[in-house]
């Protein structure tokens, strides 16, 4: 066979593969999001599934105070609004703000604490800055975003939480408290 024929089958070869392959990646689209869909992976991107499947209890009111602390880091922080009403199940966003008082750069991490202590098994929080280290430049103000749902199954009896934040100073290079 000469090297002309062997280049043309070889020619033939990648193209048949080449769209083979681009259908192939194609089609991962539709079974990306079937495979999401099935296994839930999606939901906490599209919150309007959220509320789909976890019912808001319209009769019911829970009252959720919100708590900020430091300790051992030179911030003040504070949540932008003291307390918020709300039915079980139903979406909630809250800001808190951090301020940094020094000319450095300095890194926290914060730590949730929940009181009635069940509600942890009852809380579902979206966002929240206490997923990640926060770095703050010297006199940096920053607010920060949480998101969370209280489900409708808490005990009828539980009409006031609290949620409540603690910053601590993290030195350096340390990895925040929730990474690997």
């Amino acid at each position: 066979m000469s090297t002309s024929k062997i280049n043309l089958v070889m020619l033939k070869k990648l193209f048949i593969f080449t769209v083979i392959m681009f259908a192939f990646g194609y089609a991962l689209v539709p079974f990306y999001e079937k495979f999401c869909e099935v296994t839930g992976i999606n939901n906490l991107l599209q919150p309007d599934i959220l509320v789909e499947e976890n019912w808001v209890d319209t009769d019911r009111w829970i009252t959720v105070e919100l708590d900020a602390n430091t300790t051992g880091i030179p911030w003040d922080f504070k949540p932008l609004q003291s307390s918020v009403r709300i039915h079980p199940g139903e979406p909630v966003d809250v800001l808190y703000e951090i301020r940094n008082h020094t000319d450095r750069e300095v890194n926290g991490q914060a730590i949730p604490s929940y009181s009635p202590r069940l509600l942890e098994r009852y809380l579902k929080k979206f966002e929240c800055f206490c997923f990640t280290k926060q770095v703050l430049k010297p006199n940096e103000v920053r607010q920060m975003p949480v998101q969370f749902t209280i489900e409708p199954g808490i005990p009828a009896d539980v009409h006031t939480v609290t949620i409540s934040y603690t910053f601590f100073e993290l030195p350096g290079g340390q990895k925040a408290i929730n990474d690997k």
